[in-house]
This record gives structure tokens, sequence and C-alpha cells, in this order.
């Protein structure tokens, strides 16, 4: 139900909540795991063991690889207009998204804000043209519409700080153990208000995990050939380049550049694409 390093909160199936530790010095358990484990005290316990996930949304960085939630069935990426969303982080969390084969719904939040939300909106026409949902809403006046997108549904938000999660959380979990966070003008950015993963049931279908605001998405896990089929509109291409180990970016007879030059696809696209591409292959120097 939450995670707090090596500290886990975990339900039991009559609704028991226990105070749980891992066994070893390390442990990769996220909000959303199913675990088996051994009491130990009447309010604590030893998780023993982890059932196969059928999901796992990741971010990694240089130097680690951190689950945000498992068996998750779809990602809520939340935006808004102010402070600006970060463009580059909403494409990484897509790809996450995609790598896992999880569904993803863009939410653009603070829509009362009009002249930003205006903004964000023609920012993110991209987004809904590649066939990913936008939904506008502002969870400060009523939050309702988002409800039937989480019916049946195991979801995570994930943004960053400052776009409301912790008040769409408040607004559909109002007893949510969450702080609304205030924005810090100066900085262009929220002030993190949650500190760790939390998961909350809506109702005994549906469940929602709330991330901590995050201001970068490290996806040094993915492999060139992932990241390529994570982007939707590449896919069609693939395997049409020249050359079979073609990596998109400067070869030649790339058949995902000429589309670019043609105008079929999305110059911002390519850039993302290309921009994560090679911060992969400055890891990895058999790709250069």
């Amino acid at each position: 139900m939450s995670a707090h390093g090596r500290h886990y909160v975990v339900e039991l199936a009559d609704g028991t909540a226990l105070h749980c530790y891992p066994r070893g010095k390390r442990s990769d358990l996220a909000c959303g795991d199913r675990v088996r484990v051994r009491r130990a005290a009447a309010d604590q316990a030893v998780i023993e063991s982890v059932a196969q996930r059928t999901s796992a949304l990741y971010r990694s960085d240089d130097f680690r690889q951190k689950v945000i939630a498992a068996n998750v069935t779809q990602v809520l990426v939340v935006v808004a207009g102010r402070p600006p969303f970060s463009e580059e982080l909403l494409v990484r969390c897509l790809v996450a998204a995609e790598q896992q084969r999880l569904k993803a719904l863009v939410v653009l939040n603070k829509i009362d804000l009009e002249v930003e939300s205006a903004a964000a909106s023609k920012r993110l026409r991209l987004y809904e043209q590649l066939g990913y949902p936008l939904l506008k809403l502002s969870a400060r006046e009523d939050v309702s519409p988002l409800c039937p997108w989480l019916s049946g549904q195991t979801s995570v938000l994930v943004g960053q700080s400052g776009m409301g999660k912790s008040r769409i959380v408040k607004a559909l979990v109002p007893d949510a153990e969450v702080r609304i966070g205030e924005i810090s003008e100066a900085l262009g950015a929220g002030r993190h208000t949650t500190t760790s993963a939390r998961l909350y049931h809506l109702d005994r279908d549906s469940h929602l995990i709330d991330s901590p605001g995050m201001q970068t998405f490290g996806l040094q896990h993915l492999s060139l050939s992932e990241l390529a089929d994570a982007f939707p509109e590449l896919r069609p291409l693939r395997g049409a380049c020249r050359f079979k180990d073609c990596r998109h970016v400067i070869e030649p007879g790339c058949a995902i550049r000429a589309a670019v030059e043609e105008g079929k696809i999305e110059p911002r696209r390519w850039q993302a694409y290309r921009a994560i591409a090679e911060e992969l292959a400055e890891k990895r120097p058999d790709w250069a």
C-alpha cells in the first residue's frame, strides 16, 4: 500500500495493515506488489516472497533503477499550464508506459486557469493526434470527469511537482493523507508534497497509486529497440531502414529520418527520440 525506503505498509486480505520489512539489505518492491508475509508481531511482518508482476513502471538513471508502481493497468500523466509542464518529462512518462504496454491518459489539470490552459492545450494537440486521450479538468472544482477512466483499473498518477496530483487524490479520496502543495512562483515549480508512493482503493475493482512528484525521468534501462518501439509513429517504419542496426539518429538510408523530412513524422517527436537515444548511447559505447 505504501513504500518508504525499506519499510512497507502491506494490507492483508482482511484489510489489516502491517508494517513490513523485506529479507536482506536490498529491496525493489513497489506499491501494487503482491507479497507473502510472515507475521513477526501484532502489527509487523517480514516479506518472504513477491508474486510475479503483470507490469512494472520503471525509471532509471546512471546509478539505479526504481520501480514506481507494480501491477498497474494504466498511467495517468498529470500536466498543467501553471507552472508550465515539461514536455520532455511527458514524453518520457509516455515512453515508459508504452514499453510496458500500459494504457496512458494525459490529464490537463487546472483548466480554471484559462490563459495558461489554452497554451498547454495547444502544446498537447500533437499527443492527441498520436492517439493519446486527453482529459481536461479542474481538480479544485470537479474531479468527476476522471472517474469513468479509473473504473476497473489500477492506475498510477505520475507527473512533475506542482501539477496538482495531490489535489486530484484528495478530491477522489477525501480522507487521503496528502497535503496540497503551494506553487513556488519564484522557481516556476511546485514544492514536493508526496514523498512516497501510496495506493488507495476507490472501490472493489478500482485502485489509484499516487507517486511523488518528479523533475526528471531516466530511461537508462531501455534498449534502443525498446525505445523506438515506444514511439507509436515509429513502429510502422522499423525494419525499413537500409541497415538492420540503424539507430535512426544519423545513419544513411534511415526510413524514419526520411519520414521526418517528408513531414510524415513531427520533428518534435523525432528530436525527443534522438535526445533519449543519444543519452542511452553515451552510457553504452558499443552502440556508437
